[in-house]
């Protein structure tokens, strides 16, 4: 098997991956038929759920509502941090506008939120 082609073989292999772990530690030999079968199938795995399960970068809007869960912050207490209205942070977490240069720095400095994220890069 080159490429696991669908979600029943994928299955099959995570299944003999669970099996094969126990069978293979640190001292097992590279050329050890159970090393070379883990390591051949752990790839297929990994490049299937690459594929079919990518999680993906999160949304500005996405960030900005888990770092006020996280923070425990209300739409308020966030204007606050940025030194903008509320009514302007209701339009970011909706999608209707997206902040300025020097406000995207800031969410990135305050919130810890990535550049890129903030930028949409």
């Amino acid at each position: 098997m080159t490429r696991i082609e669908n979600r029943e073989q994928y299955e099959w292999a995570v299944r003999r991956v669970e099996e094969l772990i126990p069978l293979v530690n640190d001292d097992t030999p590279l050329t050890d038929p159970a090393s070379i079968e883990l390591e051949l199938l752990s790839n297929l795995v990994a490049d299937y759920s690459d594929e079919h399960f990518a999680i993906g970068v999160p949304t500005l809007v996405e960030m900005l509502k888990l770092r006020m869960f996280e923070m425990g912050l209300t739409q308020t207490s966030l204007a606050q941090i940025l030194e903008v209205s509320k009514s302007r942070i209701n339009d970011y977490l909706n999608g209707r506008s997206e902040p300025t240069l020097k406000i995207a720095r800031e969410m990135s400095r305050k919130l810890n939120i990535d550049a890129n994220i903030v930028l949409g890069v």
